[in-house]
């Protein structure tokens, strides 16, 4: 079953030999073995280098966006806030597969404790669930800006804007519960051998012994449900922001006021795209080798909390310039040059 996005489904990709093979009499192991890239192996230290400079990427781009936000009292506004509820969301959802992924490249560490992989299951799920709500009340934000703005002050308060961050957290959180529960209750008896580099959740799941539909079925509901309500809410903002973009008496006006949505657009391409690049791959894709769908599913995962701090320090004006005051506040009042003035 396919779970878009929260996760690339490579469990029917898994041989049918190395399912026969790896077949024991064990029941719930204790631990899981991550296999990393199968076919890969022998390039594992190679693949480690991008994936570590994606990782720095992230943790230093989206520390950044929260540092110049908590520093900057003009960008104290929702817009801002919302960014750093994608920074938060980033910076935990890139933590919770990296490690573990270096780990298993550098170290061959490729056990992981059976609670430890539930629990990055559950993460996984839960924060690209919360990044899609995210995205969600960036839309709206945009939405009031641009076709209410005389409003926006009074219906994006700061009480609003926590309440939003609540809901976006609560939703991300109680629909990827059940996951987790019914992943705990299978009796796994098959192998303890899990082809990837992470724990994703059909790959656990299809290790069960026992009856696995329901899990399969809600995963395929939880997926629709949040891609399909979130994306049309967004394809309604964005309809009559359009609306009232192209409605505006000149082009200047017209494309001033739709740059101001770009890095907000450039974020929902670098999220939907990948997870949808992977749907279709594990639709139609059935020849393709086992790693390439294994490197897709870290993709489109690890790609959005790469380029979001970039999108936004690259195209918004407001940050861009903060961030260049800053290092040139430092430059000019380093110590070498403070001694040269003296």
């Amino acid at each position: 079953m396919q779970e878009i996005p929260l996760c690339l489904s490579i469990g029917h990709l898994l041989p049918a030999s190395m399912s026969d093979s790896n077949t024991t009499d064990f029941t719930n192991p204790s631990t899981f073995i991550l296999l990393g890239i199968p076919g890969l192996e022998a390039a594992h230290i190679w693949l480690s280098i991008p994936f570590c400079i994606m990782y720095v990427i992230a943790i230093l781009g989206n520390i950044t966006i929260l540092f110049i936000v908590n520093m900057e009292p003009s960008l104290h506004v929702p817009m801002y806030y919302f960014l750093c509820m994608l920074a938060i969301t980033d910076l935990v959802l890139s933590t919770s597969i990296l490690p573990k992924t270096l780990s298993i490249f550098w170290f061959k560490s490729k056990e992981i404790d059976f609670s430890a992989c539930l629990t990055q299951m559950y993460f996984i799920h839960c924060f690209s669930v919360m990044e899609s709500g995210i995205l969600v009340a960036m839309a709206f934000d945009r939405y009031v800006a641009i076709c209410d703005p005389l409003r926006h002050s009074t219906i994006l308060t700061n009480p609003v804007v926590a309440k939003i961050g609540l809901a976006v957290v609560l939703r991300g959180g109680m629909l990827v519960l059940p996951h987790l529960f019914l992943a705990r209750q299978w009796p796994y008896c098959r192998t303890n051998i899990i082809p990837h580099s992470y724990c994703e959740h059909i790959a656990v799941v299809k290790l069960a012994c026992d009856d696995t539909r329901v899990s399969s079925y809600y995963g395929l509901f939880a997926a629709f449900l949040v891609t399909g309500v979130d994306v049309s809410f967004i394809a309604m903002s964005y309809t009559q922001i359009l609306r009232a973009i192209f409605s505006l008496p000149t082009k200047d006006a017209q494309l001033k006021t739709f740059w101001t949505c770009s890095s907000h657009l450039c974020v929902i391409l670098t999220f939907y795209i990948p997870a949808l690049f992977s749907f279709i791959m594990h639709r139609f894709g059935h020849n393709v080798a086992l790693h390439f769908h294994i490197l897709l599913a870290n993709v489109y995962l690890l790609v959005p909390p790469v380029l979001n701090p970039i999108i936004y320090g690259v195209r918004n004006k407001q940050i861009l310039d903060r961030l260049l005051r800053l290092f040139t506040y430092k430059e000019t009042y380093s110590p070498g040059s403070l001694a040269l003035r003296l």
